[in-house]
């Protein structure tokens, strides 16, 4: 694939985060180990969902019969094979892996995006590094980001997937499209699942909901901060919290993060 080829290609939410979630220049990741894995697993189940692949009904997530095509057949194929629903704290556990991580760059190295580099320790290991080798991608989403987190905090709205009673919805639909902040009709129809809102000054555009979702897992990957120095956090807490993927990621990690205080203490 050429580079113009690669460049309109737009990345998947697990590439997207893990390029902002990667040194430049030597291929690391800028936040934990775990807090790599476990939010490329939210990322997953978000792209699932905005796709609409999946969906949250009640508080478990369950395939639904759209079948895109997408990267991640495999993980949707588990997601459907199940016989019993799971809660979306409990895929983000099931998705969290090394493995995972790797097979994302490796879809970007292929691309051109990142190069995969490995390095020699103790003269027998390995460890793979992943350092930019397009910028473009990359410096494409921060600009969005950018621009994003400089509107109106109005502007970034939370993805509307949580609702599952149709019949509500279909009735309030009219009263829903003229509330202060509602998602606009075709914001609703590019992204089956989630809802991205229009702008409510004239002249002005709301982010798109991939770059609003991207923000959600940047933030509950603690990344944002680090980014966007002068980024409204408290805005993005809300956006991590209300989306069902990310506030799954925010969960997760909190175990996590508890889990090695306990075991500091022993």
């Amino acid at each position: 694939m050429d580079a113009e080829s690669a460049q309109a290609v737009e990345p998947s939410l697990p590439q997207a985060f893990l390029l902002l979630a990667t040194n430049d220049k030597n291929g690391k990741p800028e936040v934990p180990l775990f807090a790599l894995r476990t939010t490329v697993a939210g990322a997953i189940l978000a792209e699932l969902d905005l796709l609409g692949a999946v969906e949250l009904e009640g508080k478990h997530v369950r395939a639904t019969g759209t079948a895109p095509a997408t990267d991640f057949q495999d993980e949707l194929e588990l997601i459907r094979g199940k016989s019993r629903s799971r809660t979306p704290k409990w895929w983000v556990s099931v998705l969290d892996s090394r493995a995972e991580v790797q097979r994302v760059y490796e879809g970007m190295a292929s691309l051109g995006t990142v190069e995969h580099v490995g390095e020699k320790h103790l003269g027998r290991f390995r460890a793979v590094r992943y350092p930019e080798k397009d910028h473009a991608p990359k410096a494409a989403l921060l600009k969005k980001i950018e621009a994003a987190l400089s509107g109106a905090p109005a502007d970034l709205e939370v993805p509307d997937t949580a609702a599952t009673d149709a019949p509500a919805a279909a009735g309030g639909a009219e009263s829903a499209a003229t509330a202060p902040g509602a998602p606009s009709a075709a914001a609703a129809a590019g992204a089956p699942n989630a809802k991205a809102a229009e702008a409510a000054k004239p002249g002005a555009k709301a982010p798109d909901v991939r770059t609003t979702v991207l923000i959600a897992l940047l933030q509950a990957a603690g990344l944002l901060g680090k980014l966007f120095p002068a980024a409204d956090l408290a805005r993005a807490s809300e956006l991590s919290r209300d989306y069902w993927p990310t506030r799954a990621v925010e969960d997760e990690l909190r175990l996590i993060r508890l889990a090695e205080e306990e075991a500091a203490t022993l």
